[in-house]
């Protein structure tokens, strides 16, 4: 942050005495200087910060040819924020009570034990009274434009992160807003006449399933990630494994997703 004080700038009259005269206003601070400190808060790990400065490039430079670079690096901050114990304007600090389980207490604020756990650098579910976690607790949403292949995933009007996607071939997934309402990790898939194990290479549902409140439909991993970006599923959407296990790891079951054309 830069604070200025009042300054007085020395002029001449035609008489030649010197008068004080007040500041010129402050020039605009470029694109480019700001999206320097960006990058070098970032770098320093100021990760808040960082994330307020590309938020205002956005904003105050929406034609600019590095606004989408802006956008990514606020995405990538926002991943980073989730995942690490830094406290945000969206996460609260829980004290641990006796009594308390990873599963009361992801429960009790609507997030998910994986999210406690890579976020307070926790190994395993062993937790101990006294002891203070972050804890994420403002709702998620999910927004799939099939048009666009892309999945958003949302915190209010929030873009928090854009994956790429596919999406049903011949615009068959299902329009509308659904709930998850299990969530599988290593999904095995029942297909007509087979059953097609987790670790077969002909598992089309990759690594995780997060499954619909409309039968046969839901979110998964894929064994195709040249497929992302078409549509060419059989109406669900499929993301790549590494993109699906970190979405699994955000989202509680009873999230809601819109999926529109």
């Amino acid at each position: 942050m830069v604070i200025t004080g009042i300054v007085f700038i020395f002029g001449r009259k035609k008489t030649g005495k010197r008068v004080a005269r007040a500041p010129r206003p402050q020039a605009a601070v470029s694109a480019r200087s700001l999206s320097n400190q960006a990058h070098q808060l970032e770098a320093k790990g100021s990760l808040l910060e960082a994330k307020l400065l590309y938020q205002k490039l956005i904003n105050d430079f929406p034609q600019s040819s590095e606004v989408m670079d802006w956008q990514k690096r606020t995405e990538e901050i926002n991943i980073k924020l989730l995942f690490s114990p830094v406290l945000t304007p969206k996460s609260i600090i829980y004290e641990i009570k006796p009594g308390d389980t990873l599963t009361k207490i992801a429960r009790e604020f609507k997030t998910t034990t994986e999210l406690i756990k890579r976020s307070n650098n926790l190994n395993d579910s062993l937790i101990i009274p006294g002891r203070k976690i972050k804890v994420w607790s403002a709702p998620f949403n999910i927004l799939v434009d099939k048009s666009e292949n892309i999945l958003m995933l949302k915190n209010n009007e929030e873009i928090v992160k854009t994956y790429t996607v596919s999406t049903g071939k011949n615009n068959c997934s299902p329009v509308g807003t659904f709930k998850i309402v299990n969530k599988l990790p290593n999904p095995t898939w029942f297909k007509a006449g087979a059953v097609v194990p987790a670790e077969s290479p002909e598992n089309v549902l990759g690594t995780r399933w997060m499954g619909f409140d409309l039968a046969g439909f839901g979110i998964h991993g894929t064994v195709e990630p040249k497929e992302l970006g078409k549509q060419v599923t059989q109406g669900c959407v499929r993301m790549s494994n590494p993109d699906v296990e970190e979405l699994y790891t955000i989202i509680p079951v009873g999230t809601e997703v819109t999926i529109i054309d």
